[in-house]
């Protein structure tokens, strides 16, 4: 039987252990006998992250504040630091895992992963860095992979997968990655099977931790157009003053429908035929794999990767961009342009999203050869 652990930051939202669990799902779809174990300092509790096939473990959380310093609501940052090196340490010690992955930072937020990756490197486990598709600005990355929370990775880490494909971002000629990566293409949620609904806006945040101006911009493109409909998606971590009072304010709340907690927005990207949203990982490729094309309205800090996927998306054709002081005007202009998306038009700009079973299929067997050489 293998074992698995998976382990995230989680710092600013929930891209990290969604990537995560569905990679694990994969997992325990190509070996149902697997043991999984998902740890996270996630401090919200998504609805998608209950599988009582993967045991989920919890360590102190660090959540990235506007300015990019990590912080814990109720211990000093040096005292959550030390709790997640025992507890992540403990969990490895009694998985005893045959493989270990880890999501974009090698050793942690702040080295914590160290003492336990270093046991289960001794114990005969192989060490998988998971990298998704767009990290940040390469002078950025540049200075990251100099530091010390990369020091020693090439040492530690079997291998890096990476969880995009090179016609998006080259991480070894842009960022210099001393680990040679393989490219899996997109992890995202196999696309949903919905009846398109005419006139059906879908306006998502992913996490929503800073997601209040995009929530604006919607309304603001709902009242601009009042032939839509709209699903307005709050993440976990959606601030209180989008709520349906502020809907009704608007006057618009018999066209306006707020959800929280979804599992997952495929299914509503299914159904609608416009999209407006942030530029997060795990959102702007369900709402591809639902053949939208978006209209992306990106984050630029603390790390500018959100921008750099939207413009390059919107380069290969896939996408449009706009900034958060978009006038409604303009976005209406663009929803009112055809935003039907084809497999074939996914296919000529190189962009696959089959990737949580072929990072699987790198996993298992990894664990396959542990297991035959104990």
């Amino acid at each position: 039987m293998a074992r698995y652990v998976f382990s995230s930051h989680d710092g600013f939202g929930v891209g990290h252990v969604r990537r995560n669990v569905l990679i694990a799902r994969a997992v325990l779809a190509a070996d149902p006998r697997a043991e999984v174990v998902v740890v996270t300092g996630l401090t919200v509790r998504p609805s998608w992250l209950a599988d009582r096939r993967i045991r989920v473990e919890r360590v102190p959380g660090l959540v990235k504040d506007a300015a990019g310093a990590y912080r814990n609501a109720e211990v000093p940052f040096a005292a959550a630091v030390a709790q997640r090196a025992t507890r992540f340490a403990a969990i490895v010690a009694a998985s005893r895992p045959d493989v270990v992955v880890v999501d974009r930072h090698p050793f942690g937020i702040a080295g914590e992963l160290r003492p336990g990756l270093a046991a289960a490197r001794e114990a005969g486990a192989a060490t998988v860095l998971g990298l998704r598709d767009i990290l940040d600005e390469p002078s950025v990355v540049a200075t990251e992979l100099a530091g010390e929370g990369w020091q020693d990775a090439t040492e530690l880490y079997d291998r890096a997968l990476v969880y995009g494909e090179r016609v998006l971002c080259d991480h070894r000629a842009e960022y210099g990655l001393p680990l040679r990566p393989d490219y899996c293409g997109w992890v995202v949620e196999p696309g949903a099977v919905g009846r398109r609904e005419h006139g059906l806006l879908v306006v998502t945040a992913g996490g929503s931790g800073d997601g209040e101006a995009v929530f604006a911009l919607g309304l603001d493109v709902c009242a601009a157009m009042p032939e839509l409909r709209a699903v307005l998606v709050a993440g976990p971590y959606a601030t209180s003053s989008l709520d349906d009072d502020a809907v009704a304010r608007r006057g618009l709340a018999d066209r306006i429908r707020l959800v929280r907690d979804t599992p997952g927005c495929g299914p509503l990207f299914a159904r609608a035929d416009r999209v407006v949203q942030m530029a997060g990982y795990n959102s702007t490729f369900e709402c591809l794999a639902a053949g939208i094309r978006p209209v992306l309205v990106p984050r630029r800090t603390p790390r500018r990767e959100q921008i750099i996927r939207a413009t390059r998306l919107a380069a290969l054709g896939l996408a449009d961009v706009v900034d958060e002081p978009a006038s409604a005007a303009e976005v209406a202009w663009l929803l009112r342009r055809p935003r039907a998306l084809g497999p074939d038009d996914l296919a000529a700009a190189g962009i696959r999203l089959d990737g949580a079973s072929r990072v699987a299929a790198h996993l298992v067997t990894l664990a396959e050869r542990r297991t035959a050489a104990a």
